[in-house]
C-alpha cells in the first residue's frame, strides 16, 4: 500500500519559530481544500441540525469528521450491509454525504468519552450505540475496506481516562500504536479494494512527550513514510519537536486536539496545524449562541463578545441579522428576534439557522487567517495578537436550555446526571391531582409543587384534563 500525495505546501514554515503556512489538500473527487482549514464534527455520519441538503446548500463545510464508534454495534454492524455500487464509497453513500465533502474516519470521537476499561495489547476500546465494546485491528480494517472513506486515522492506543499515565503506560501505548500501524498496512496491502477506491491514511501522533515517542516518530518518517498521506496529530503541544523529522513536514497535519475557542485555533495553525476538527461550533450552536468574531479583527475601544446570546430578551423585537455585514443565509433572510422565537418555542428551525451561520462565520475566520498568511508572517502574527486583545477568552453561556442530547454528549462516569431533564412527570411520584390544578389555573407551580416546573406545564394541562375526563 503506497501513500497517496494530496498535500501541496504553498508557503512553508517562518525561521522565527511560527510553523503556520498555506497549502492545499486534493484527493479524487474532492473540491480542493485550501488550508489552513476546518473539517465539522458529525454526529451518527451528520453534522448537528443540518441535513445533507443544507449542508451543501447553505454551508461552506468541506470536510467532516466521523467516528466509527457511531456506526458499529455488539453484531452484524448495519453499514456494512449497505447496498452500495462496487465503484463509489459505501461511507458517502451511508450518510447522504455531498459528493464533494472529504470524508475522514476514525476508530474514535472527537473527543472521545472516557471508557469503564483500557484499551489491551490487541484491542481499543470503543462507546457503540448498543454499549461498550472492543475493536481488533482486522475487523477495523474490514470496515475501512467496505466503508471506503477518503481519509482514515488507524487505530492508536489512546488513555481513555482524565488520570496521567506512568510512563511505563506511556511507553506501552506508543509500541502497541506501532505495532498496530504496521498491521494495518500489511492488512490493506492484501486487500484488492484498496487498489480501486484506496483510502489516504494519516498516522496518529500520541499525546506523550516526545523522548517517550521519538523512536515511534522515526519509524513513521523512515520507515512507513512512503504509505502515509497526513498526520493525525493528538496533542498539538508535540508539533515543534517534529522539526525534527524534516521528511514529515510535507505531510498535512491534522488536530485531533480540539480547541475551545478562536484563540486556541490560531494557536494551533501558529504551530503548524494545516487542519483542524472543531467541536465547539456545534456546542456554540447548542446553547443558543450566534457567533460574532472576525480575523483579523475589527479596531474596537473596548474587549467584544465571541458570541451573543440569542436567548436574551433584548433579541425579542431586534429586526436586525445576527452579525451586521454577514453575508450566511440566515442573516440574509432572518433576524434576531425571529430566532429568539424559535429558540423560546423549542423549533429544531432555530438550531439548524444557527448552525448555518456559525459555520459561515468560522469559514469566514479561517479565510482571514490565509489572507493574513498571504501577506507574510509577521502580518498573521500581529493580528493573532490584536485579536486576542480584542475579543474576550472564553463563549458566552446560552441561558436556555438545549436540544435533545445526542452520542457525543454521553458521560460514562459514575453519578453523572441526565442530559436532559424528562417531559412527562410521574403523577404517583411527583405531583398530585391539587398541584396539577394549579399549574394549569396559575401558570407556573405552587409554593407546595416544587416539583413541576414550567417546561412541564404543557405537559401537565394535559395530564389534567386526562383526568377530568377520567
Amino acid at each position: 500500500m503506497s501513500g497517496r500525495r494530496i498535500f501541496e505546501l504553498i508557503t512553508s514554515a517562518a525561521a522565527d519559530g511560527s510553523a503556520a503556512r498555506l497549502g492545499k489538500i486534493s484527493l479524487p473527487g474532492r473540491k480542493a481544500i485550501e488550508t489552513p482549514n476546518f473539517f465539522a464534527a458529525t454526529s451518527r455520519g451528520s453534522v448537528p441540525h443540518l441535513t445533507p441538503d443544507n449542508l451543501r446548500r447553505h454551508t461552506p463545510v468541506s470536510g467532516v469528521y466521523m467516528a466509527l464508534e457511531e456506526f458499529i454495534e455488539k453484531k452484524e454492524p448495519p453499514v456494512q450491509h449497505t447496498p452500495v455500487r462496487e465503484t463509489s464509497r459505501r461511507l458517502h453513500s451511508f450518510t447522504a454525504l455531498p459528493s464533494n465533502t472529504v470524508s475522514i474516519l476514525g476508530p474514535r470521537r472527537c473527543a472521545a468519552v472516557a471508557t469503564p476499561f483500557g484499551n489491551t495489547p490487541k484491542t481499543i476500546t470503543v462507546f457503540t450505540s448498543t454499549g461498550f465494546r472492543n475493536v481488533t485491528v482486522p475487523e477495523f480494517t474490514s470496515y475501512i475496506q467496505a466503508l471506503q472513506p477518503d481519509i482514515v486515522l488507524p487505530l492508536a492506543d489512546i488513555p481513555n481516562v482524565s488520570a496521567t499515565p506512568s510512563s511505563k503506560k506511556l511507553a506501552r501505548m506508543v509500541d502497541r500504536t506501532e505495532v498496530w500501524l504496521d498491521e494495518f498496512f500489511d492488512r490493506m496491502d492484501l486487500s484488492k479494494s484498496s487498489d480501486s477506491l484506496g483510502s489516504s491514511v494519516f498516522a496518529p501522533v500520541l499525546p506523550v512527550d516526545h523522548p517517550i515517542q521519538w523512536d515511534y516518530l522515526r519509524h513513521l518518517s523512515e520507515d512507513v513514510l512512503d504509505k502515509l498521506s497526513g498526520l493525525a496529530v493528538y496533542d498539538t503541544n508535540i508539533l515543534p519537536d517534529l522539526v525534527n523529522y524534516p521528511s514529515l513536514a510535507p505531510l498535512p497535519k491534522l488536530s485531533m486536539d480540539p480547541p475551545k475557542t478562536p484563540q486556541e485555533v490560531l494557536r494551533q495553525i501558529f504551530l503548524g496545524i494545516d487542519i483542524c476538527t472543531l467541536m465547539f461550533v456545534n456546542s456554540t450552536s447548542d446553547a443558543g449562541v450566534a457567533m460574532t468574531f472576525s480575523f483579523p479583527p475589527p479596531s474596537v475601544d473596548k474587549v467584544q463578545p465571541l458570541g451573543i446570546n440569542m436567548w436574551s430578551s433584548e433579541h425579542n423585537t431586534a429586526v436586525v441579522p445576527l452579525l451586521e455585514g454577514c453575508q450566511c443565509y440566515t442573516c440574509t433572510k432572518h433576524h434576531r428576534a425571529y430566532l429568539r422565537h424559535l429558540l423560546n418555542a423549542k423549533e429544531m428551525l432555530g438550531w439548524n439557522l444557527l448552525q448555518i451561520h456559525n459555520h459561515h462565520v468560522v469559514n469566514e475566520f479561517f479565510a482571514g487567517i490565509r489572507e493574513a498568511l498571504g501577506k507574510g508572517q509577521a502580518a498573521f502574527e500581529d493580528a493573532m495578537h490584536k485579536f486576542a486583545a480584542a475579543y474576550e477568552p472564553l463563549f458566552p453561556e446560552g441561558t436556555g436550555e438545549r436540544p435533545r442530547a445526542r452520542g457525543y454528549h454521553f458521560k460514562s462516569e459514575a453519578g453523572s446526571e441526565k442530559i436532559n431533564k424528562p417531559a412527562w412527570i410521574d403523577l404517583d411520584k411527583g405531583a398530585g391531582v391539587t398541584e396539577i390544578t394549579s399549574v394549569v389555573e396559575s401558570g407556573t407551580p405552587s409554593s407546595e409543587s416544587q416539583d413541576v416546573t414550567p417546561a412541564e406545564v404543557i405537559n401537565v394541562e394535559a395530564a389534567a384534563a386526562a383526568l377530568s375526563l377520567s
